[in-house]
């Protein structure tokens, strides 16, 4: 397994929708192994390919985040929501491609997703609480929409060009 770099925003492959999975191949395992590594090393709960600068629909995330907790590794491959709720939920997100920057969005509070698993089978899981934001947020990193694209105008500048000073800074370094 590799620890992928993660693409820092703003990054024009980050705004991109990307292609779907063809075939569950060793390489989409492969990368499927390398996008948890790097997840679990950021740390983060969700990681989407395009972060990874791999432009296609796949996705993993592991929301179990209490210490005793057994991780819940999920790979999402092609995924797509085909329900959500009326309730909504607002929660303080952040993204491991717009490091340090946390804001409230608000989502569908349940979400009913579809995708492919690494064994080529369709599955289908209904997803609340912080599961139900992980999934929706790495969804949209799928359709090239960043967390940041749900806040006012302002306060989305002002954490696009901190990260323009980070990219800077660790370019330098």
């Amino acid at each position: 397994m590799t620890i992928r770099n993660i693409l820092i925003h703003p990054d024009p492959r980050l705004k991109k929708v990307v292609a779907p999975v063809v075939d569950v191949t060793d390489d989409v395992r492969r990368l499927a192994d390398d996008m948890l590594e790097t997840m679990y090393n950021a740390p983060g709960i969700g990681l989407a390919a395009p972060q990874v600068a791999v432009m296609t629909r796949m996705l993993v995330m592991d929301c179990a985040k209490e210490e005793a907790a057994t991780p819940v590794p999920m790979v999402l491959i092609n995924p797509s929501v085909i329900w959500s709720s009326e309730d909504r939920s607002v929660y303080d997100e952040g993204c491991l491609s717009i490091p340090d920057q946390y804001a409230e969005v608000e989502r569908p509070a349940s979400v009913k997703v579809s995708w492919t698993g690494l064994d080529g089978k369709v599955v289908q899981e209904t997803f609340d609480g912080l599961w139900s934001t992980c999934v929706q947020h790495e969804i949209d990193h799928l359709d090239g929409k960043l967390f940041i694209d749900y806040l006012k105008p302002l306060r989305r500048q002002m954490i696009t060009r901190k990260m323009q000073k980070l990219k800077r800074e660790m370019a330098r370094d």
